[in-house]
């Protein structure tokens, strides 16, 4: 297994929870009684900002990156998503444990994809600057937060432009292993026919091949001198093109290939279907949208098809509010009930201020998260020292 490969799966994964919490903060349901109030959607949007703000600048915290980037083995699946908890609570927003994993869900599922995707292994980094790219974009008007992305952009490029097309190779086959057990199914990829029933991904056999490759359809024969004898054509049984040109892999420039990019700025719905529950969970989004206070009834059937999205105004400071993935409340509970159990350990609510004890029980849980559930001693100061980087900011 590649040792490299961490900190392009934390932060793909991290690129997928921002465009999906961006999209449901968007999707903002405003109550009837305050549409017409003219403050409402400037404090939801606000409200929008310092979430995004709030989980990137914790993404981004340098001393924690310095820790991610350290050559190491990929922690376990429940130790990472323990990771994401943590992260996706490091705002005023707060998840319900359904919510969370429908949420984890459908990172992981669009990144498997993209993996999958990938026309050759280096691409995973074009994959990787497309996320940035667009996080860099949430950030745009706070220098501050923006400064943590570029040093990050810039350690990316440091580390992996060196890479030869072997150790990308061996970073592909090190996610796709991480990957192999996980097949939830999302309409967005069960509308497009790019997955079964089953969960399990469709590959097309036409398309671009990857840069520096030639179509399929030739064989090519030499002699020991090195001179070419003959030439045979064959039925490639697809639709190939030669590849455009080459994504760019500095700072700023064009990635060339789509993979990585916000899936959920088209509107269309997304569901998924959370293998071992007895129900299946849907919900119906629209996305860049800002809701017009206005137009009620518009309104109520965007509510209906997008799903509630309940957000209380803090009563003090301690208090935040709920994000809820499912289109009702009462889905919600139902998916909570009908949870596998090995998804029921705990979720802790962290507070957007530092909170110590917090961070120490994290810590602690995650040195003791392994594949098969018993305690590491190696996995133990890892995780502690990875967690212990993720103070609320």
């Amino acid at each position: 297994m590649s040792t490299r490969t961490l900190p392009l799966l934390f932060i793909n994964l991290g690129g997928e929870m921002l465009y999906i919490l961006d999209q449901r903060l968007r999707a903002q349901n405003i109550p009837s009684d305050k549409a017409k109030k003219a403050t409402v959607a400037g404090w939801i949007e606000e409200d929008r900002r310092r979430v995004m703000n709030d989980i990137i600048t914790t993404m981004f915290n340098k001393k924690f990156l310095e820790e991610l980037f350290k050559p190491q083995e990929l922690y376990s699946k429940k130790a990472l998503r323990t990771v994401f908890d943590r992260l996706a609570h490091a705002s005023i927003m707060r998840l319900n444990q359904a919510s969370m994993d429908k949420l984890y869900d459908l990172m992981t599922m669009a990144f498997k994809y993209q993996v999958l995707l990938c026309p050759r292994p280096k691409d995973i980094l074009l994959v990787t600057f497309n996320h940035m790219d667009a996080i860099k974009d949430f950030v745009r008007d706070t220098p501050s937060i923006l400064s943590q992305v570029d040093e990050t952009y810039r350690q990316l490029i440091e580390i992996y432009t060196p890479l030869s097309g072997g150790e990308f190779q061996l970073i592909r086959q090190t996610l796709l292993i991480f990957f192999q057990d996980m097949h939830i199914r999302v309409s967005i990829f069960l509308k497009d026919k790019v997955q079964n029933s089953n969960g399990r991904f469709v590959l097309p056999t036409s398309g671009p091949v990857p840069y520096g490759t030639h179509t399929p359809g030739l064989i090519r024969m030499f002699s020991c001198n090195g001179e070419e004898v003959k030439r045979t054509q064959f039925r490639d049984g697809g639709n190939y093109t030669s590849a455009l040109r080459e994504g760019s892999f500095e700072l700023f420039g064009d990635r060339v290939i789509k993979l990585g990019t916000n899936m959920y700025s088209v509107s269309r719905p997304v569901e998924t279907h959370m293998s071992g529950t007895s129900k299946n969970s849907s919900q119906h989004t629209k996305v860049n949208t800002i809701p017009n206070p206005l137009a009620k009834e518009e309104l109520n059937l965007l509510a209906k098809l997008m799903g509630g999205l309940e957000v209380q105004k803090p009563s003090n400071t301690d208090s935040g509010f709920r994000v809820n993935l499912f289109a009702t409340d009462e889905e919600e509970e139902e998916a909570l009930i009908s949870r596998p159990e090995e998804l029921s350990y705990e979720v802790i609510n962290i507070q957007a201020t530092k909170d110590k004890q917090a961070n120490a029980e994290l810590a602690k849980i995650m040195g003791e998260f392994t594949e098969a559930g018993e305690p590491s001693p190696s996995s133990s100061s890892k995780g502690d020292d990875l967690l212990a980087m993720m103070d609320g900011l």
